[in-house]
């Protein structure tokens, strides 16, 4: 069967282009994809430089989306990893040393070790501190603003998560700029504007930023503080790391994974957030009043905005999902962005509800690869909603914001925002 002409002459829309996520999430498309065709094929073609690939499956409801994420017997993370281009064949036993591109009982077993370095409590303990950051970059983003606009994705929101990270993991103060370089590379790379330009092949095509040939010095960083902490222990994640016995590909994976994820999950979410509530005052007022809790909101907040837009599974089995006949070996991408948006489970869904409950989004995924760091996420956007509302007045946009290019992450790079005025 041709998968492409299968659904061609469906219209199927398109889906895949990371260009069209600069102007905002797809929701019209999704929502076609949902109501006509919940699980749709869609070509890979050029773009960028970027070469082809054999198209994939598209997942939109949020039934199909939670079924694959559970499923890993059947849609694997181990056999074409998780990212929707298909990574160099010579790559892929390298990226296999990361929990993201495992399955259980291998994924289970070094989610354990890592666990133990996420423990509420730790995680808890860094509350205070978070707080204090919050209060001083909002403080400082307001006296800096100049005609009373700043934008809070440089003033606040990328020093926030990646200070807040490097806290936990125990990064010293000088090296923390390397950690938001390091992001920027692998997590913009199909943005022109917002990642340097690529290395090129010797084919002249791009290469893959997430290539352990070019990781070599964020490899070699995570060996060299991995020796400082247990020389020199600390209560922070980099410790529990070192004294792990991991192999050297699986602590190098290890800091990669939170290094880029544990960044830019609540570097894309929080202003994400605001840009939300910039656009449903009352619902601000709402929170700023104590009529909504926070942590509810945080849930809807994240549920409208999630920081991920996409994860790649690959059929390990030939099977069936929606009607659709899945061949072994296929890619078969979940986009939680739809899923957070199904009429079939949330109600109304287009609307900014932050009392909602039930709110079963797939934000932070779901099944045995659900985000390990989530609860510092929870804790992070809480405590940076609580500190807004207690200094800063409703979010109002001061000019358009601007969204990262890409398929995989919903990321906003730039967001004015018009902060003088009371705060509430």
């Amino acid at each position: 069967m041709d998968h492409a002409a299968t659904d061609q002459a469906a219209d199927v829309p398109d889906v895949f282009d990371p260009r069209i996520y600069a102007s905002g999430v797809p929701h019209e498309r999704y929502r076609l994809l949902r109501d006509r065709h919940p699980v749709a094929w869609q070509p890979e073609p050029e773009i960028g430089g970027w070469p082809a690939g054999p198209g994939f499956w598209a997942v939109t409801r949020h039934a199909d989306v939670v079924r694959v994420l559970r499923d890993h017997r059947t849609y694997s993370s181990w056999l074409g990893a998780t990212q929707i281009r298909d990574p160099d064949p010579a790559d892929l036993p390298f990226l296999r040393s990361t929990m993201l591109n495992q399955d259980p009982p291998g994924h289970g077993r070094l989610r354990r070790l890592v666990s133990r370095a996420f423990t509420p409590a730790r995680v808890d303990a860094f509350a205070g501190r978070v707080r204090e950051r919050a209060r001083a970059l909002l403080a400082a983003a307001r006296q800096d603003a100049e005609d009373g606009t700043v934008d809070v994705v440089r003033a606040v929101t990328d020093e926030y998560a990646l200070l807040n990270l490097t806290d936990l993991l125990g990064v010293p103060a000088a090296d923390r700029a390397l950690l938001l370089d390091w992001t920027v590379r692998i997590i913009g790379y199909q943005d022109p504007d917002d990642a340097p330009a690529p290395l090129l092949g010797p084919d002249g095509t791009p290469l893959d930023p997430r290539s352990p040939a070019l990781l070599g010095e964020m490899f070699a960083y995570a060996r060299e503080l991995a020796g400082h902490k247990r020389a020199h222990p600390g209560d922070d994640v980099m410790t529990v790391l070192a004294e792990a016995g991991l192999a050297p590909a699986e602590l190098e994976m290890f800091f990669f994974l939170l290094t880029v994820a544990g960044n830019d999950t609540v570097r894309s979410a929080a202003p994400g957030g605001l840009l939300a509530l910039a656009g449903a005052p009352d619902a601000h007022r709402g929170l700023a009043d104590g009529s909504v809790p926070f942590d509810r909101a945080v849930e809807e907040l994240l549920r409208v905005h999630p920081p991920v837009l996409s994860f790649r599974r690959t059929a390990a089995v030939d099977t069936e999902l929606a009607g659709r006949s899945i061949r072994a070996g296929d890619k078969v991408v979940v986009f939680h962005a739809s899923a957070n948006h199904d009429e079939r489970v949330f109600t109304d869904p287009g609307r900014l509800d932050l009392a909602r409950t039930p709110n079963p989004h797939v934000s932070f995924g779901d099944g045995p690869h659900v985000c390990l760091g989530a609860h510092f996420a929870r804790l992070q956007l809480r405590i940076l909603y609580e500190e807004w509302c207690a200094a800063m007045p409703t979010p109002e946009l001061a000019g358009p914001p601007r969204r990262l290019v890409s398929n995989f992450i919903n990321g906003i790079t730039r967001l004015p925002v018009r902060v003088s005025g009371p705060p509430g």
